[in-house]
């Protein structure tokens, strides 16, 4: 074992250009070359398709990764084949030539990786083939969706076992991002015949900076966060397909690269769209949920939440697809009652047990009191995985755009409003009694007569929808009715108004109204560059896409923005030094070394 470390060390820099393993990398590498099943739950960006890239280099065998998306085997394909490294897939997207080739390097046992959607491994003559082929491993990509309790299921998932055992002793690996418990244990249930050494790392993405925001004219909001960000990547996640298009059609409106992703898209456009996306510098794509799983892109500087995400789970593995390079990103999160009442109707709806209704209920309780939170975000986001964190000092809540107070009168007031009104109208009929404005309807219930109508005339009406929306995502109030909404009180409701409960609500945020701190600087990937070094970054950037653009591939394959800002700041003189930069193998040092090297003397 000590000389497969070694060896993989040794890899590491010659192949891969990384002077060290990230942290926890060595222990999930150490224990796949000493052939034990492992499952390692590794958050986003921290480098889990090393743990199996580098035993296919170190020993001798074939590595099997399933993968459930053609893009991410096509994008790791090619990373793989820049470095020098023999990989391959089988999908419907491959030419006949690219075919041929993987069927030959099967063939004469050449190839390292192979990647293949659960679809395609269940295929019983492919599975013959295999089982010839010398496999040695198989390692499951995004593992949580063999689960139902996970936040992405997928029923192929569940052949995935099957085919392992009709393949013969081979070593299961699965890694995923985000599994609690319950997902974790029926990971291990359903994948593996004995038990495996799991790996929990720390969910902790100290690069990603969280934000998150009441909507209040939602595009405003929208673009105020983009201000100095224009060059940029980023995704734009919204609740719905026609959303994601128009979105997409606003965004180009105001001067940004943008295009539309969902799954009711004609297939090519999306798949066009998709790798405009992936293959570009500073394309942003406005998207369903349906975009995202296994994105390699690194330098996705920042992800927007639109509309209000589903879980925690899922709010955690979207913005994950932000700052996969180690570098500075950002992220928006925009949430209203009206989300909260769709997520918990569609909860409701589902086809599923009490007991599992109960946990997404559960889930979904975790990211409201997320958005309403009045401790730092990332205290408040490590804590829904079980971990603890000192406060980070940078997300909005301790740059101080947040205050809180004790809101318990105001929530008695909100409380009294919508118990005297009928329990049956919604945040803007409930502020307009509150603030005592006189509308046709509220005379004609007779609302204006009410003890309550006015009680809350000190306040403007956005104050008090935002305590409504405080007292729905702190499950004193729940939606009246599906089908015409408005609120009623829960037993916590009837409590604080009855005064056995106190509650702390937070104020309207202090940057609400103002546009999000942002410029070219602090926004921008070229954050601790001079003007003089932030040029040459530029023309980095300028030959590397006329490089990926040459080679068909994806601009960040050639190089990443890791790699040209440490270009930028060192400005090796000779291809010796150029060796010495983070991302930079023996392989593509060869290969695209004289090109960058030209670029570094011309601008020196």
């Amino acid at each position: 074992m000590p000389d497969l470390m070694t060896a993989a060390r040794a890899c590491l820099k010659t192949v891969f250009g990384y002077d060290d393993f990230r942290p926890g990398q060595a222990d999930v590498v150490a224990a796949v070359l000493a052939g034990k099943p492992v499952l390692a739950v590794m958050p986003t960006g921290s480098g889990k398709s090393m743990c199996y890239q580098l035993p296919a280099l170190v020993d001798d065998g074939l590595t099997i990764v399933v993968s459930p998306l053609i893009a991410l085997m096509r994008d790791q394909v090619q990373q793989l084949r820049a470095l020098g490294v023999e990989a391959g897939s089988l999908n419907s997207s491959n030419d006949e030539a690219e075919s041929e080739r993987v069927w030959q390097a099967l063939k004469d046992q050449s190839l390292r990786l192979l990647f293949l959607s659960p679809e395609r491994l269940a295929m019983d003559g492919l599975r013959q083939t295999l089982a010839r082929a010398g496999v040695k491993r198989i390692a499951i990509d995004e593992a949580h969706c063999v689960s139902e309790w996970g936040h992405d299921f997928r029923p192929e998932y569940r052949q995935i076992r099957a085919a392992v055992e009709a393949i013969g002793q081979v070593q299961v690996i699965g890694f995923t991002a985000t599994a609690d418990r319950n997902t974790r244990n029926d990971i291990v249930e359903r994948l593996f015949d004995s038990s495996p050494s799991v790996f929990l790392h720390s969910f902790d993405r100290p690069n990603i900076d969280l934000r998150f925001a009441a909507k209040d004219q939602p595009r405003r909001q929208i673009a105020a966060f983009l201000q100095g960000r224009r060059g940029q990547s980023g995704i734009v996640y919204c609740s719905s397909r026609d959303r994601t298009e128009r979105m997409a059609d606003w965004l180009n409106e105001n001067g940004f690269e943008a295009v539309a992703y969902h799954a009711g898209m004609d297939r090519d456009l999306r798949a066009r769209n998709q790798d405009r996306f992936l293959q570009e510098d500073g394309v942003i794509v406005a998207a369903t949920v349906a975009f995202g799983m296994g994105i390699n892109k690194p330098d996705v500087r920042f992800v927007i939440h639109a509309d209000m995400p589903a879980s925690v789970e899922s709010y955690y593995q979207e913005i994950g697809r932000a700052g996969r390079d180690g570098l500075q990103s950002w992220t928006l999160t925009l949430y209203g009652v009206e989300d909260m009442a769709l997520r918990r109707r569609q909860i409701d709806e589902k086809a599923v047990d009490d007991e599992r209704r109960r946990i997404e209920h559960a889930r979904f309780s975790r990211l409201t009191m997320l958005c309403e939170s009045s401790i730092c975000r990332r205290q408040a986001l490590l804590a829904c995985f079980d971990e603890q964190a000192a406060p980070c000092g940078h997300c909005d809540i301790c740059r101080g755009e947040v205050d809180l107070y004790d809101g318990t009168v105001d929530a008695q007031k909100a409380l009294s409003a919508v118990y005297r009104t009928g329990q049956r109208f919604g945040a803007g009929y409930l502020s307009d009694v509150l603030t005592g404005v006189t509308s046709d309807s509220i005379a004609r219930n007779g609302h204006d007569q009410i003890k309550t109508f006015g009680v809350g005339s000190d306040r403007p009406k956005a104050v008090w929808a935002s305590i409504l929306r405080q007292l729905f995502a702190a499950d004193a109030l729940a939606s009246a009715s599906e089908e015409h909404g408005g609120f009623r009180l829960t037993e916590r409701g009837q409590a604080i108004l009855l005064g056995r409960e106190t509650l702390s609500l937070r104020k309207e945020a202090v940057a609400a109204r103002r546009p999000a701190r942002s410029n070219g600087t602090q926004a921008a990937a070229v954050e601790g560059l001079d003007s003089a070094d932030a040029a040459l970054f530029a023309a980095l950037r300028a030959r590397r896409l006329e490089i990926a653009r040459a080679d068909g591939v994806a601009a960040y394959v050639v190089f990443a923005d890791r790699t040209l800002l440490e270009l930028a700041r060192q400005r090796p003189a000779t291809l010796r030094e150029m060796a010495a930069i983070h991302g930079i193998g023996a392989a593509k040092l060869e290969r695209y070394g004289e090109a960058f090297l030209e670029v570094l003397l011309n601008e020196t």
